[in-house]
């Protein structure tokens, strides 16, 4: 199976996330990063130090998320390194048939952890 092109992926979550309310793009730690009202709910890795993946790291509400996401789709979802100890996911979004409506619904989730609440019931 192809890998999708990173940038067309990137395009593709760049218009996801900056289409939710007072969202911007950020470059934290040498790669895109995706925040409201300046907290981070999304991040964006392809090659992220040679391990090959292409993913989205997604906020979750806690382990138990963390845990269930991944035992449910482990081809899917996994531990990214540095940030699953604070609560995150990542999402492999290399396959070219991806759903993103999927994709799309746990960036949402994501944005709502890290909105401020006068945003978070959109």
């Amino acid at each position: 199976m192809l890998a999708a092109d990173p940038d067309a992926v990137l395009d593709r979550l760049r218009t996801a996330a900056l289409g939710l309310p007072e969202t911007d793009e950020v470059i934290s730690h040498g790669i895109p990063a995706f925040r409201v009202a300046g907290k981070m709910f999304g991040y964006f890795r392809h090659d992220h130090h040679g391990d090959g993946m292409t993913a989205v790291c997604v906020k979750t509400g806690g382990r138990d998320e963390q845990e269930m996401l991944i035992e449910a789709d482990p081809d899917l979802f996994s531990r990214p390194a540095y940030l699953w100890p604070s609560g995150w996911v990542a999402m492999s979004v290399a396959d070219p048939d991806l759903d993103w409506t999927h994709v799309e619904a746990r960036l949402l989730a994501s944005w709502r952890l890290a909105a401020p609440k006068r945003l978070a019931h959109i």
